[in-house]
């Protein structure tokens, strides 16, 4: 993971980033100049957003000593909250990271309203988020048994999350091209995770040089760093902060 991030880093270092397109259409930034809770294309722009990133929030949650019943209710509750726009408008989150919103605003939530939503069940009634086809628990009894604090979990399930939505948009490009086999052989070589097999073997089992093998897989990371970054700019409010983010990530997965 951090050689990914610190590849993508290094790389995104060599040009500029200002003038990129994907800047014109990012979710979080959509959110943050609207300005209005009734703005639909604010709204579709931050169900997009939920929807990817919510697990880091329960796995915090739980890790703070909530029952399964109390996290699934909570974080379901604050993410009903959050699309209804019932949250004050004007949002204005510290470095303008969705990451630090989200994260601020649920700690508001539990320090202040956790008596009054007891009353409740699941938004009274008016839930738009739903945890329940979502397993969020079984993901959680996955997580490693270690001192980490909530905040150091919640970073690094956030770093895993992106992670793992910018390899699902990588192999949609690659099945959408046919070459979803391919891809399932050589995304081993994106972070080193994964047991690999030594170029001229690969070679042999693809039926390719191992000239193309190595420039296949250059190709895979080099698009790699490219849908990584065009991911962390969707969580961030300008170009300017791409790159400190992806330091902050490489941060957080050391720790």
């Amino acid at each position: 993971m951090e050689r990914v991030m610190s590849d993508s880093a290094s790389e995104g270092g060599n040009r500029s980033v200002a003038r990129s397109p994907v800047f014109d259409t990012t979710h979080w930034s959509v959110v943050l100049a609207a300005g209005n809770r009734d703005n639909p294309q604010a709204a579709e722009a931050m169900e997009k957003l939920c929807r990817t990133y919510w697990y880091p929030l329960y796995a915090f949650v739980r890790r703070k000593g909530y029952s399964v019943e109390e996290a699934e209710d909570l974080t379901q509750e604050f993410f009903g909250r959050l699309l209804r726009r019932d949250f004050p408008t004007g949002i204005q989150p510290e470095g303008g990271k969705f990451r630090s919103y989200l994260l601020a605003a649920l700690k508001n939530l539990m320090a202040n309203e956790w008596q009054s939503r007891q009353t409740q069940k699941r938004g009274g009634g008016q839930a738009t988020f739903s945890l329940d086809e979502l397993d969020a628990e079984s993901r959680y009894q996955l997580e490693p048994a270690d001192p980490s604090t909530p905040e150091a979990l919640y970073e690094r399930r956030w770093a895993s999350i992106l992670l793992e939505e910018v390899t699902r948009q990588l192999r949609s490009e690659y099945t959408a091209q046919g070459k979803a086999e391919l891809f399932d052989f050589l995304k081993a070589y994106l972070t080193g995770a994964e047991p690999r097999l030594p170029y001229a073997d690969l070679a042999q089992r693809l039926g390719m040089t191992e000239a193309a093998v190595k420039m296949a897989v250059h190709r895979l990371r080099k698009r790699f760093g490219q849908l990584l970054r065009r991911e962390i700019a969707q969580t961030v409010n300008g170009p300017e902060e791409v790159e400190g983010e992806i330091r902050h990530l490489i941060s957080a997965t050391a720790r």
